[in-house]
């Protein structure tokens, strides 16, 4: 894997690592529906002016635009809903174990669009590896009721529709020229265009105005959505969707870290075995991506 897109994949778990904590805490003052609204424009409101500051443009095409609007539904409005739903009644660590399906899902999506159907044992050996060091870390028997609950269920589709928009967008949004700043700019407008339709089921809600919440919410909007919307875009571009979504195996590992760094959170031997399991897996799937992977030609799209 080459050393930019390694960047891009830590970066993309540190923003992302975070974003249970980030959920939780918006609920306190908003609704689902209003948080997700609010997190993809402030995305869309930051990522926008920088690449036209920068000379860049928005895509032209109607076809790129139709694109956009199904990658922005699959990708952002409907797991993003279906999230905050689900951490009203799910913890966090279910809520992290559910969410790590999303490579398994992103593998069945690849395949069956006939995307990639070239799943190696490896590399399916590097999938379940991940998927059960997670399980490790976050040790989701102690809350096995939630894992079958509405909760679960809502947050299983997100995984799921997750998985759809990492192969979707790799077939056809990235390497067409446009950069990555203004396709990200323009999948959170037109994502927040559809949860204004949304507005009436459920973001109608008067809001109660915690500096925690509204905090929390920006975090979520500037970082976690608009900087690393630009950050997926190009390792999709580069490395491919199945690898590009191994990202969500390293969430935990730095949620753990994070946690022990920062408010002292016990780290338990179980913790730590989960974790070399889960740097194992994304390491085999990423070699095996990568030896099977013709010499890349240089993509058009800049930051």
């Amino acid at each position: 894997m080459r050393r930019s897109s390694m960047l891009r994949l830590v970066g993309l778990a540190l923003l992302w690592g975070s974003g249970f904590l980030w959920i939780k805490l918006s609920l306190r003052g908003f609704t689902p529906v209003q948080i997700v609204l609010v997190r993809l424009a402030l995305g869309a409101l930051v990522l926008a002016p920088i690449g036209l500051a920068r000379g860049m443009r928005f895509p032209t095409d109607k076809r790129v635009w139709g694109h956009l609007f199904v990658a922005a539904l699959v990708a952002n409005a409907i797991p993003y809903t279906l999230f905050g739903i689900g951490e009203k009644t799910v913890d966090s660590n279910v809520a992290g174990v559910i969410n790590a399906t999303t490579p398994l899902w992103t593998v069945l999506v690849a395949f069956l669009a006939g995307t990639d159907r070239k799943v190696s044992a490896w590399r399916g050996v590097g999938l379940a590896l991940g998927f059960a060091g997670t399980v490790l870390i976050f040790s989701p028997w102690k809350s096995a009721n939630e894992i079958a609950s509405w909760g679960g269920l809502a947050i299983l589709a997100a995984s799921a529709s997750y998985g759809i928009s990492y192969v979707y967008m790799g077939k056809y949004l990235t390497n067409r020229g446009i950069p990555s700043i203004m396709l990200s700019a323009s999948q959170l407008a037109a994502g927040a265009g559809l949860m204004l339709l949304a507005m009436p089921f459920g973001g109608l809600v008067a809001p109660h105005w915690r500096w925690d919440a509204v905090a929390s919410l920006v975090v979520l909007g500037v970082l976690g959505t608009g900087v690393a919307y630009v950050l997926n875009y190009r390792l999709i571009a580069d490395e491919g969707p199945t690898v590009a979504s191994t990202t969500t195996y390293l969430l935990p590992v730095v949620a753990v870290v994070l946690g022990a760094l920062a408010v002292n959170e016990p780290v338990t031997v179980t913790m730590v075995a989960g974790m070399l399991i889960v740097l194992g897996g994304v390491f085999l799937v990423q070699r095996t991506a990568a030896a099977r992977k013709p010499e890349p030609e240089p993509v058009a799209i800049s930051d």
